[in-house]
């Protein structure tokens, strides 16, 4: 009949559409892995140099530090550069649990308490860069008042043994002598952003392994936020059921060396964010990484857009399903979501977008521990200037919002 088959061409179509929002999804939460290694400030090594400065991810702050680190970690100097991955990109079928000797006995499972205090902006990043080489641009004023004066993130996006520890440790140190909380991001997994813009990443899981007890050697002792592994466990979805276990269970001795070197470290987990996996399903790939036994919560957003309320009813739902310590939070990447999530398909540079609630400790909401400039605002997806750069005219749109 003509009329049965119209109805069967437009369910088809419906279906087909219906895959496409879905990959979609998927593609805008990549802009995590985008903005982690392209966008945040990053402290790698270059050219003989510490770094820390936001480099092309997605992955993601001008008044003097009140210290600086100490004189035998100095504060890593400014880099225009990314730091290239240390191997070739790993094949997925080398991933495997590191042979390494067991790390100490883990601490009790009961998380940290939440950080309270000021939060850490780093001396050195792009937009800082471009305020200080700008004083007479139009746009400076705005974008230094409401971007560059704003703790972010810091990321380490390069495999780099041997040198990690005191990349780590100069931050760290610098956020002591500050009396704030610095915000650390490894981003080293291997397979890292399932072979997109930003694969990368340690050649294997026993050289990860490795690279996060270096990490954690320098944390120090003071209070720290760690956003371990952005995309880790919501975009794992292509690797093969063994390498999905295989990266869980180090995402598992992460979590547990890092809580273990410093007790006052908060470690979150990677949630995902509202608009990508259901509660339930987020929340079993957390069980199965050990977030609730290994971790302090979840983080959720990284590099995203949706609302802050969304993205707190979300987390709240996903530690429900999750279980574990009542002690369990979550933080939220603030840092471009303040118009909430533009429309489907458009995740690089989206316009009409404006800056979220500023990075703090102090949510007024149950369970939300911060709010946190993950992705630091005015660093490209790759649409406005090259991935990872600073580009002022992206920061002014989003700073007047």
């Amino acid at each position: 009949m003509p009329g049965t088959r119209v109805r069967r061409r437009t369910a088809h179509r419906e279906r087909r559409r219906a895959a496409r929002r879905h990959a979609l999804l998927a593609v805008a939460s990549a802009v995590v892995a985008i903005g982690a290694t392209a966008g945040l400030i990053d402290a790698g090594h270059q050219d003989g140099r510490d770094t820390a400065r936001p480099e092309p991810t997605p992955p993601p702050v001008l008044q003097p530090l009140p210290a600086v680190p100490t004189p035998t970690a100095p504060a890593p100097a400014a880099s225009t550069a990314r730091p290239a991955p240390a191997s070739p990109y790993p094949s997925r079928t080398t991933a495997r649990p590191s042979a390494a000797p067991m790390p100490p006995p883990a601490r009790p499972t009961a998380p940290a308490p939440a950080p309270r205090n000021r939060l850490f902006r780093h001396p050195h990043s792009q937009v800082l860069d471009w305020v200080r080489a700008n004083p007479d641009d139009p746009r400076r004023p705005v974008i230094e008042s409401r971007i560059a004066e704003r703790p972010a993130a810091v990321w380490f996006a390069a495999h780099n043994p041997g040198e990690i520890a005191g990349q780590v440790r100069a931050v760290t140190r610098g956020a002591a002598a500050a009396g704030r909380t610095p915000v650390l991001v490894p981003y080293a997994i291997p397979d890292r952003d399932c072979g997109g813009a930003s694969q990368g990443g340690a050649p294997d899981l026993a050289a990860y392994d490795a690279w996060i007890r270096e990490f954690a050697q320098g944390l120090g002792a003071g209070a720290a936020i760690v956003i371990l592994e952005p995309d880790a466990i919501a975009l794992s979805d292509c690797l093969t059921a063994p390498q999905r276990a295989a990266r869980f269970a180090s995402l598992a001795r992460a979590g547990r060396t890092l809580r273990t070197a410093n007790p006052r470290a908060r470690v979150y987990f990677d949630g995902g964010h509202s608009g990508w996996h259901t509660p339930t399903k987020q929340a079993a790939a957390l069980r199965a990484a050990g977030a609730a036994t290994n971790g302090d919560g979840i983080f959720t957003n990284v590099a995203n857009f949706h609302r802050t309320a969304d993205e707190t009813a979300y987390a709240r739902r996903v530690l429900a399903a999750l279980g574990g310590p009542v002690g369990l939070g979550a933080v939220i990447d603030t840092s471009r979501n303040g118009n909430g999530a533009p429309a489907a398909g458009e995740w690089c540079d989206p316009a009409g977008r404006a800056l979220g609630q500023p990075p703090t400790t102090r949510t007024g909401e149950a369970r939300i521990d911060a709010y946190l400039w993950v992705k630091l605002p005015g660093e490209s997806d790759g649409c406005s200037g090259a991935a990872g750069s600073f580009t002022p005219e992206y920061a002014y749109s989003l700073a007047t919002g």
